[in-house]
């Protein structure tokens, strides 16, 4: 299938090569599909939200009210993340994974509440349990085989947490081995004596941690053998302790994704979190993501050249919420747009170099 695809981009109208990052993605997503005419049908980003614990002691300039506040502005339609999922006619869903808000039975917002208050505190102990993780998880790969079963193909990934750029500096550190200090940003606008408070109190909760499991490379993954640390179930260690239910129901979402066969759109910094647990688990979910852009948050950089992944866009952006993953949607449709449409050189008439 790779051979007909390339063969198939390199006849059309054109020199070699020359519709650059476009001809890649055209590649992938025809992979992705197996197809030689792939297509995106019924995109949607899933939203999740959750609270952090660990909000409360500092670690954002917002107070942890905001989560079920924004949630709120999701479902009436106000955020940027519904202005630009409507300029891209992208479906949007709200997930709520463990806000600290008791929001009743809602048009347009799934229940997936893991407990009533977000998670614990990790400055004190775990933010979760295990069984809670796998809890949030399963819901979030149930979510996805709903969707799957309408025919979507093609799925965004978004979040909104007061706090979660905090959990995500933990589990990317984790995860990567990456220095703590360099994966810690300002969030939603800390200024600088309190980005110093957020990074002393990151260092705290990882000191507290008596028994972090070993994580080498995803390449481990797959030489994993019997009686050796398996990096996936470590991984979910790490996310029990440290991540947001919020992260840990998108890390199971993309799971279950990828092996429904669909394009996986990635965020910025904290959708990438939950990526970096997923391909713990599975490397191989790699082959089916689409970086959208690279955010202006302090660590996602690091986090893509981690994973080898190139971002189609760079726009300064750090809002998170899937605005990042709404934007590239044109460039995916782009690309099967030219594969399916544009005419080859045989067609044409056109002769070749």
């Amino acid at each position: 299938m790779a051979a007909a695809l390339k063969a198939k981009i390199d006849g059309k109208t054109k020199p070699l090569g020359a519709l650059g990052r476009l001809e890649n993605l055209a590649l992938q997503i025809g992979l992705i599909q197996h197809t030689l005419a792939p297509c995106i049908v019924q995109p949607h980003i899933l939203v999740a939200a959750g609270d952090h614990g660990a909000a409360k002691a500092g670690v954002s300039a917002y107070p942890q009210e905001v989560t079920w506040q924004m949630v709120e502005n999701f479902l009436a339609g106000g955020a940027a993340i519904n202005v630009l999922a409507r300029q891209v006619n992208a479906q949007l869903l709200i997930a709520d994974a463990g806000v600290a808000h008791d929001f009743g039975p809602r048009a347009g917002l799934i229940d997936a509440k893991i407990g009533a208050g977000g998670t614990a505190n990790y400055l004190a102990g775990p933010a979760m349990s295990l069984a809670q993780c796998m809890d949030a998880m399963q819901r979030g790969a149930a979510i996805v085989r709903d969707l799957a079963a309408t025919g979507c193909n093609t799925l965004g990934f978004g979040e909104m947490g007061i706090g979660n750029t905090a959990s995500a500096s933990l589990l990317t550190h984790c995860l990567t081995g990456l220095p703590l200090a360099e994966v810690i940003g300002r969030g939603t606008g800390l200024d600088d004596a309190g980005l110093t408070h957020k990074r002393a109190l990151l260092a705290q909760a990882i000191a507290i941690w008596p028994q972090r499991p070993a994580l080498g490379s995803l390449a481990e993954r797959s030489n994993h053998e019997d009686g050796e640390a398996d990096p996936g179930v470590a991984a979910l260690h790490i996310l029990a302790r440290f991540g947001g239910f919020e992260i840990t129901l998108l890390s199971g979402a993309m799971l279950a994704a990828a092996k429904a066969g669909m394009v996986l759109v990635i965020d910025g910094f904290i959708v990438t979190s939950a990526l970096l647990v997923a391909a713990k688990i599975a490397p191989e979910i790699l082959d089916y993501c689409v970086f959208s852009h690279c955010s202006n948050e302090a660590g996602h950089r690091l986090q893509l050249a981690w994973l080898n992944g190139e971002p189609l866009l760079d726009l300064g952006m750090r809002l998170g919420e899937g605005t990042g993953a709404a934007l590239a949607l044109p460039l995916l449709n782009a690309a099967c747009a030219f594969l399916n449409e544009m005419a080859s050189f045989d067609s044409a008439g056109v002769s070749r170099a």
